[in-house]
């Protein structure tokens, strides 16, 4: 792995040292690409330069290495950061501040080298691709000659009718071939039975309240997002039904 540093220190001595100690590390790809006196010259080159880590001393003229090491966070091109100073007494704040490493002077070869193993893992975890996320469920839904993907996170609730399922969005009704016990077996994380024909999504319950629906004044329904019709819970269901009310976040 490639590293490419900006020594930072005010003193050209310090600065001559790493780049010394730099040469007796075990590192190949460590390369000192550019040099730094202070925080106004340190901006310059992290502007100008690809860099990958920079070795930051704290006590300069001006703005010190902490004030310019926060002024790297947020940076998507942010270099890796390890302090190096005559002074512990920061090494707190500099943790605060994501360093990868904090060394005091005068430094030696064998903590030099360990802080550049630490900011080359450092990097990698920083630089490694996001995971993909894994594909959504959907459905293929036939209408008349044509073929639509609906979102499976898109379902409100799916309802038994006749051969078929009503599949219900919050923009329209579609009709897919199907049975509500394959989608409650597949999906049991997504789905709850409400009634023997219809699995509502967890996710878009709303509230669950009485209802009468002409046939049981003491029956109970259930509002949800999206869509201003009830669906009907049967007595059997109600149990599970109240609970997963308290699971949905």
């Amino acid at each position: 792995m490639t590293l490419r540093i900006l020594i930072v220190d005010d003193e050209a001595l310090a600065r001559s040292r790493l780049r010394t100690l730099l040469g007796d590390c075990r590192t190949p790809g460590a390369e000192v690409v550019a040099e730094a006196a202070n925080a106004d010259q340190a901006r310059e080159q992290v502007e100008r330069l690809p860099l990958d880590l920079v070795l930051l001393d704290i006590h300069m003229p001006g703005m010190d290495g902490l004030a310019f090491a926060r002024s790297l966070q947020g940076r998507a091109d942010a270099p890796a950061v390890v302090f190096v100073t005559a002074h512990a007494a920061h090494a707190v704040t500099a943790f605060e501040l994501d360093a990868v490493d904090y060394l005091t002077k005068p430094v030696r070869v064998e903590r030099l080298q360990q802080a550049l193993q630490k900011a080359e893992r450092h990097l990698k975890e920083q630089r490694a691709p996001a995971p993909e996320a894994p594909p959504q469920p959907h459905l293929l839904i036939q209408d008349r000659g044509r073929t639509e993907r609906v979102p499976l996170a898109a379902v409100l609730y799916l309802k038994s009718e006749y051969k078929y399922l009503t599949v219900r969005t919050a923009t329209r009704s579609h009709i897919l071939d199907g049975s509500l016990a394959d989608f409650e077996a597949r999906y049991p994380q997504h789905f709850v039975r409400v009634h023997r024909n219809a699995l509502v999504a967890r996710a878009a319950i709303r509230a669950l309240e009485k209802y009468d629906d002409g046939e049981d004044a003491e029956g109970w329904a259930l509002r949800l997002d999206g869509i201003a019709e009830p669906v009907v819970v049967s007595r059997r269901q109600l149990a599970c039904v109240r609970e997963a009310l308290k699971e949905t976040p």
